[in-house]
């Protein structure tokens, strides 16, 4: 049977008692050490013979260590293990921020497109740490990595969406941020896509035999909406019948990507758009039952295909950048009418469409200087005579 009897050692402060090992129930040495700290005496266990393969030798040189405060006593070691875990436990993450940031953002726009990039990208490598934790090094080697797979634009939002959550942290007193600025990749593919005349006409006249045949109508109006007002998407997801003012000739866009809604104008055609629709829903687009519509890639595709446009070709965003094409190549629109007609946030968005209205301006001052050679070439014929 087992003793409980304290056994000396050869090494001060080192001694033994005999009890059950854990695994097997056999006897095993377990081993205790004694010493002076700070005027306190102390006595705390070493460790057990099998389970930590303690010899009295390895218990002398433990007893050394907490001597000379290379190591804590036990009870303080504890005391910091303790308040390490609680640290843990109450440490707001990045993951823990996410999460927190969308119960206070419940009308989040992109949720599920966010939400696929911190699953994929930023959860992984960031997901168990504080704002403050971050270092220049590591998120400069994850934009570095991720450059390699992926695009600059990608990479933006990506390192935006982490930029985004920490900043949340900070305004809510959540945490410290970076003491460094997360740097963004420099993104040049502001894409313009435009049409040429037959493409115009050929994609027109694939809309309307599309509507013609009940084909993919929902998709095929929705290009033609996109034609003639530059709506967005997600503009037309949730665009609702109470939205359009017949009477004023106004569209609202709930929730546009400058932010708060928006008025735009019902020109005739997009008048003629809604005239020409049923019912159905609250919703001018529905999806299933009638709610709020999330997708409509593949009639769009197979109308991009049927018109023999380019696979690269945005069916509906492309739509909307052929309207502020068509617009500013006429001359007849400025810049900052444009950009309210697009609901840019920002003025530098709606330039990289500058060069057509640059044309259009350029051809009216030749017409000007045409007409200036006419008037003096007719001048020198009537002196002549």
């Amino acid at each position: 049977m087992a003793t409980m009897k304290r056994i000396k050692t050869a090494y001060p402060g080192v001694y033994f008692i005999v009890g059950k090992s854990k695994t097997n129930n056999k006897d095993e040495k377990i081993y205790y050490i004694r010493y002076r700290k700070k005027n306190r005496e102390i006595e705390e266990k070493a460790g057990r013979q099998f389970q930590h393969d303690m010899t009295p030798a390895r218990a002398a040189t433990l007893r050394a260590q907490k001597i000379e405060g290379k190591s804590l006593p036990n009870s303080d070691k504890r005391k910091v293990d303790a308040a390490r875990r609680f640290a843990e436990q109450n440490k707001w993450t990045i993951s823990k921020l996410w999460a927190e940031y969308k119960i206070n953002k419940p009308r989040l726009k992109g949720l599920t497109t966010d939400q696929n990039r911190f699953d994929n990208y930023v959860d992984p490598i960031f997901g168990k740490s504080a704002p403050e934790e971050l270092t220049p090094k590591e998120v400069d080697t994850f934009r570095l990595n991720l450059l390699i797979k992926r695009s600059p634009a990608t990479v933006k939002n990506v390192l935006e969406l982490l930029r985004r959550i920490i900043n949340f942290g900070v305004k809510k007193n959540l945490c410290h941020g970076t003491n460094f600025t997360i740097e963004m990749p420099r993104v040049e593919n502001l894409k313009t896509e435009d049409l040429t005349v037959q493409q115009m006409k050929k994609l027109l006249n694939t809309i309307d035999k599309e509507i013609k045949s009940n084909g993919y109508i929902m998709a095929a109006k929705m290009m033609k909406l996109a034609l003639c007002t530059g709506m967005r998407r997600g503009e037309m997801f949730r665009l609702k019948w109470t939205d359009i003012n017949f009477e004023r000739k106004f569209i609202r866009l709930r929730d546009p990507k400058g932010g708060k809604d928006q008025e735009v104008p019902l020109n005739p055609l997009a008048e003629k758009i809604f005239t020409s629709m049923i019912r159905a829903s609250k919703f001018v687009f529905p999806g299933r039952g009638g709610r709020m519509r999330t997708d409509i890639k593949k009639p769009l595709q197979e109308i991009r295909k049927k018109a023999g446009l380019p696979s690269d070709f945005r069916p509906l965003h492309g739509c909307r950048h052929v309207y502020a094409s068509m617009l500013a190549s006429s001359g007849k629109v400025d810049l900052y009418t444009l950009q309210k007609l697009m609901t840019h946030k920002s003025p530098q968005v709606t330039q990289r469409y500058a060069h057509l209205r640059d044309s259009a301006l350029q051809k009216a001052s030749n017409l000007a200087g045409d007409i200036i050679n006419r008037a003096v070439k007719k001048e020198e014929a009537d002196e002549d005579y």
